[in-house]
């Protein structure tokens, strides 16, 4: 079964022990925008560092190894995998959380803009930006499993 948010069950926990509006993906995500900031955080820090080292060394997710192939992630050159290296720890330097975006969306060349240009965002729009991410991610991993 497809996990629906990185390492983190307590989402889908918290929706099921909830009324359910009939909207899956929104009762969803009501439980990530009502976690507390260290849940929020927590959540975000679950996810793995794009082309990173649970890439190379075989731990991702199933979800997350196939939406990383689906950008050309595990096709990379070594300039590029370089390149997002860099990127990666100067993103994590800066906002102390893996930089997050819905890989399914976009490319390679995309997912390096994207990462070039919100590096120097602050910190709280990166966690928002992060959370609508995952939401985006999610909303496709629902339509997935129906």
């Amino acid at each position: 079964m497809t996990a629906l948010f990185e390492h983190s069950p307590w989402v889908e926990a918290r929706a099921d022990a909830a009324p359910s509006s009939g909207d899956r993906h929104a009762d969803l995500m009501a439980v990530v925008y009502a976690a507390t900031r260290d849940e929020q955080l927590a959540l975000i820090r679950a996810h793995p560092e794009l082309a990173g080292k649970a890439a190379v060394d075989g731990t991702l997710t199933q979800a997350s190894a196939a939406e990383q192939a689906s950008a050309g992630l595990d096709r990379l050159t070594q300039e590029e995998f370089d390149r997002f290296h860099a990127l990666n720890a100067a993103y994590r330097a800066a906002h102390d959380m893996p930089f997050i975006i819905c890989v399914r969306l976009t490319d390679k060349a995309g997912i390096l803009a994207a990462m070039e240009a919100r590096a120097g965002n602050d910190t709280e729009v990166e966690i928002a930006t992060a959370l609508a991410e995952i939401g985006k991610l999610t909303k496709l991993r629902l339509e997935d499993l129906a």
